[in-house]
């Protein structure tokens, strides 16, 4: 990190230390020498005073690029953050760019391994997302033999160390483990930018960067053996990724098992594995689509579960992988189930195979009966007419309906030619023949009706079917991951292998005309009726809304999957508008909870005061003349005091009903510290506070009459629980280390007390609205003034905490924006124009 820093300092950068351990070792301290470095702030700890990042310095100081030593630490209690790594989000929110350094065990993904290899917890820890982020990544490499001896040479722990490191955590297992490990979790990181360049190039052909198989599945019970022959095969190499994809398709033809699914699922998630649906009509061919996707090196697919027909003719799945599979290895892996036909689904698709068969049995069956009647003369022409029957309802079972027709008429005409008298010719002597074979012609028309409405209440069953099982995987999943929008779009593109997916809604102007609400994949779809979403577009159960998909011709059948997934969406949807109207339901519950306190404390809090005031004006009313004075003067001070409560209270109570109705609105502008600051103290004696403002402290973005009452009431609180104590109000000067806000600089004032303090588990209550500490007596207020300068603060763009005193007490921070506006300067009592700069 500290040479890569020296490089960048010398290519003409501006780089800074923040923080940088040396360990005491020399060459890093050399490192370090020459490199401008942030001065720490110290914290007090555990009786010890400890040197933690100093944040405000860096943001103030604004290099180019910053040192951060690391990256997993955890900060000192008193902090502004929990995580040096939040120190670093910060400065990277700000514009600054920042070297850091992570050991492998502070990963939140490995931190479990790590802790089985040295056998020790890790308490400090990252997540995963968070490191994966970072613009580079580079692994610092040495293998265990050279570690071990650069230990032993003293170069990076002192001597009296080295034995006892050498036999625990720099044990040679220990460190091939750890390494490994490391190697692993950055090639993870490489493929996903591989994966990243190949989408952004167009780049369809196979790198094998990786060892990664995808295993075809169909929901037959085969399904475990393929899995845990590809988890085998794995197994001898390292790093490898399994992929389990099922090809739905939209007609249900396949006979999947639902239940044998759901546990080759979970058999795969067991495995460390991926589990993915894909919409494809042909499923060679949607396999070869996917393994191609995601770069697959090997696929395992079954051995064929169709007819012999089939796989004598080559047209099983299983072929037609390997004949299209290019460069990619594939294994067909026999089973058990492997000599059995597929047990032949209730389809409503005849398909075109069987439509031309049945064509041409319309021509050759009845042919074929005429000539074996022929040969038996003695049958009658009732016997003859069965037997055509029989034929025509041969073809209509293969066939369907228009071939049967087709028998019908055929065979009509041959026992009209051959078997009527006068045979020979179509014409017939006996009107009784004539109603036989008219019956004859309607009975094998009926036939092939029923046949045909069969087929086509099939096809719609096996398509309901489908769509169910379809809905129920999406509903299942939703539930498991609690799927958004964007996550959901993800999965519809992956399902359909599209380009992008998006989600359209039609505008409420005049025009009517397509909005995109969320997409997938770049660039995002056309809006429908444009390009080629006029065809790859269904408009959902709500017309206002449409799914559209690119990159891909949609066939009828993934025109209905694709229906079903967006009935899917509209429910996700819902579910959402549910949620946000839950949130503000709630919301207005806790804004009338907040009404009901107040009522209350109307009703309960205020009838102190008021009693006392009443009746010390009923006292004066009746007895002024017989009253001592000094009892006259301690009445009317009662009566002041009273008064002033009461107008604290009130003030309190409006200001809190303002701020849970959303109704503040604060009138910004630049605002100096000590205004504020003079008109709250105003009535506090000047001996309780001590005010310790630098000369040049910078003018802040503010509602004057907000700031004023929030310091106001922080104040109060203080001489309320630390009347004892010295109270002092800090601000610091321009250029001083000053958190930021949202990325932009932001000024501070620090209200010190030296009290009892508050305990760490009672901080976050402490400024809620009706809390008091250790449930003080009511004479100290209602429990409002925290909330409310808190609620002021946030409405101005600012932040209000608390963080311990050190030496004990309560110190309470406001910090609010810098402003970058001159100042408006107000008329005082040093005469107008004349305030302070």
């Amino acid at each position: 990190m500290l040479e890569e820093a020296r490089q960048l300092l010398g290519s003409g950068r501006d780089v800074v230390v923040g923080t940088a351990t040396g360990h005491g070792r020399p060459e890093t301290l050399a490192l370090m020498l020459g490199l401008e470095t942030i001065a720490p702030c110290r914290l007090p700890f555990g009786g010890v005073e400890v040197r933690e990042l100093d944040v405000d310095a860096v943001m103030v100081r604004h290099p180019e690029v910053a040192v951060i030593d690391e990256y997993a630490h955890a900060n000192a209690p008193g902090s502004r953050n929990e995580q040096r790594w939040q120190d670093v989000e910060e400065l990277l929110d700000a514009g600054i760019d920042v070297l850091s350094t992570i050991s492998i065990q502070h990963l939140a993904s490995l931190s479990d391994v790590v802790s089985s290899v040295i056998e020790e917890p890790q308490t400090q820890t990252v997540p995963d997302e968070i490191v994966r982020r970072a613009d580079q990544v580079e692994l610092v490499d040495i293998s265990p033999e050279l570690l071990r001896k650069r230990l032993s040479e003293g170069h990076i722990y002192p001597r009296e160390r080295i034995d006892a490191a050498l036999a625990s955590d720099f044990r040679l297992g220990t460190l091939f483990a750890l390494r490994e490990i490391a190697l692993i979790w950055l090639a993870d990181r490489v493929d996903e930018g591989l994966a990243k360049y190949r989408a952004s190039q167009g780049i369809t052909a196979n790198w094998p960067a990786r060892e990664r198989i995808v295993v075809g599945v169909t929901g037959g019970p085969e399904g475990e053996v393929l899995i845990r022959r590809a988890s085998r095969v794995l197994s001898r190499v390292n790093g490898g990724e399994l992929l389990a994809v099922h090809i739905r398709r939209a007609d249900g033809r396949h006979g999947e098992s639902p239940q044998s699914l759901e546990a080759q699922r979970r058999l795969v998630a067991d495995l460390g594995g991926s589990y993915h649906t894909v919409a494809g009509e042909d499923a060679a061919g949607s396999l070869l689509d996917f393994a191609r996707s995601v770069n697959a090196t090997q696929i395992i697919v079954g051995v064929s579960r169709g007819r012999l027909s089939g796989r004598l003719l080559g047209g099983g799945v299983g072929a037609k992988v390997v004949r299209g599979s290019g460069d990619i290895d594939v294994h067909m892996v026999s089973h058990p189930l492997g000599t059995r036909g597929l047990p032949r689904p209730v389809s409503g698709s005849l398909g075109r195979a069987r439509t031309t068969t049945g064509f041409i049995l319309a021509v050759l069956i009845p042919v074929l009966a005429t000539v074996v009647l022929s040969l038996a003369p003695e049958l009658n022409f009732a016997t003859d007419v069965l037997v055509h029957l029989t034929a025509v309802m041969v073809v209509a079972f293969v066939g369907g309906l228009w071939p049967a027709v087709l028998a019908a008429v055929l065979d009509s005409l041959l026992l009209n030619y051959f078997e009527t008298e006068p045979v020979g010719t179509f014409g017939i002597k006996d009107p009784q023949n004539v109603f036989t074979l008219l019956v004859f012609l309607g009975a094998a028309i009926a036939v092939s009706l029923v046949v045909g409405l069969s087929a086509r209440r099939a096809r719609e069953a096996a398509r309901a079917r489908a769509e169910a099982t379809t809905l129920a995987d999406l509903a299942r999943d939703a539930l498991i991951e609690d799927d958004t929008v964007a996550a959901f779009m993800d999965k519809v593109r992956e399902t359909f292998h599209a380009r992008s997916a998006g989600l359209f809604t039609r505008r409420t102007d005049a025009g009517g005309s397509w909005e995109l609400q969320a997409h997938s994949g770049e660039p995002p779809p056309a809006p429908p009726g444009l390009g080629e979403a006029g065809s790859n577009a269904v408009e959902l159960a709500d017309p206002e809304t449409a799914l559209v998909i690119s990159g891909r011709t949609l066939t009828a059948g993934d025109r209905r999957l694709l229906t079903a997934h967006g009935a899917h969406l509209l429910l996700l949807r819902q579910r959402h508008s549910l949620q946000l109207r839950l949130n503000s339901t709630a919301k207005l519950a806790a804004g009338n909870t907040i009404r009901t306190s107040i009522l209350r404390a109307v009703s309960h809090d205020l009838r102190t005061p008021l009693a006392g005031i009443k009746l010390a004006v009923t006292a004066l009313q009746r007895q002024k003349l017989r009253l001592p004075e000094d009892i006259q003067a301690e009445m009317l001070d009662t009566i002041e005091s009273y008064t002033d409560r009461l107008d604290s209270l009130v003030g309190n109570l409006l200001d809190m009903s303002r701020i849970s109705s959303g109704s503040t609105a604060p009138l910004t502008a630049s605002v100096m510290w000590r205004d504020a600051i003079e008109d709250a103290l105003r009535d506090v004696p000047a001996a309780a506070i001590r005010i310790d403002l630098a000369p040049n402290v910078p003018a802040v973005d503010a509602d004057l009459g907000m700031l004023e009452r929030v310091i106001a009431n922080i104040v109060e609180n203080a001489l309320k629980y630390a009347p004892d104590s010295d109270i002092v109000i800090v601000g610091p000067a321009i250029g001083s280390g000053v958190a930021a806000i949202d990325g932009r600089p932001c000024g501070e004032l620090r209200i010190v007390d030296h009290g009892a303090g508050v305990p760490a588990s009672d901080v976050t209550a402490m400024f809620e609205p009706f809390q008091r500490l250790d449930d003080a007596p009511a004479v100290l207020g209602i429990g409002l003034g925290l909330a409310v300068a808190k609620g002021f603060t946030e409405a101005m763009g600012g932040l209000l905490t608390a963080e311990p005193t050190p030496g004990g007490g309560l110190t309470i921070v406001i910090r609010l924006p810098l402003s970058s506006a001159p100042r408006s300067v107000r008329p005082d009592s040093r005469g107008a124009g004349q305030g302070e700069p």
